[in-house]
């Protein structure tokens, strides 16, 4: 299926469609758009690279196997939940805690242990931030991306990208600059709703 053919496909297009035939090749079109969200959310609970990759393959096929088994309407925010969920329970295994059902006092108690005070906060701001991500440039995105998600160095994305080191760090520079006012702005207008 010609991935570059349903780039403007939405979607809830692309969900549809899956529904219509359980085609997995329409969510092979679809999961790769959250890649860079999937990133975020899991670097951010887990602080750890590789850990964070394999959670983002892991989310995947949960994410395959659910779709197969139930509707979802809103699936980006059903996406980013599955996300913050297998992180939790990951930290939950990390720390030797038995496995138990998510409930919002569990929550809180993983949120008040030593180290994770801020761990759940700015839920909000991250969903934010990869939907600013999305808006950047494709230079400056891929730069803020390698640079901060996948914690590369300046030299690591130059030569990745190969973009010079003076183009990655204006990239960098400028795209986070252009994240911040693209959040702030995201925020106020959500305040006014």
């Amino acid at each position: 299926m010609n991935t570059e053919k349903h780039k403007h496909t939405s979607d809830q297009e692309l969900l549809e469609n899956f529904y219509a035939d359980h085609n997995a090749e329409w969510l092979g079109i679809l999961l790769p758009r959250y890649t860079l969200l999937l990133l975020g959310v899991c670097m951010k609970y887990l602080k750890n690279e590789e850990e964070t990759k394999d959670s983002v393959q892991q989310i995947f096929l949960k994410v395959i196997t659910e779709l197969k088994k139930y509707r979802v309407d809103y699936f980006k925010s059903w996406l980013y939940m599955v996300a913050k969920n297998h992180c939790l329970m990951k930290l939950r295994d990390r720390h030797g805690k038995a496995s138990v059902e998510l409930t919002e006092r569990h929550l809180l108690a993983v949120e008040e242990e030593p180290g994770t005070q801020s761990l759940l906060q700015n839920d909000q701001t991250m969903e934010l931030m990869s939907e600013a991500l999305e808006e950047l440039s494709e230079e400056q995105r891929r730069c803020v991306n390698l640079f901060y998600l996948q914690k590369k160095s300046y030299q690591e994305v130059s030569v990745t990208t190969g973009f010079t080191m003076m183009q990655v760090k204006s990239y960098i520079q400028n795209g986070k600059r252009n994240l911040k006012l693209l959040i702030e702005k995201k925020l106020k207008s959500q305040s006014k709703k």
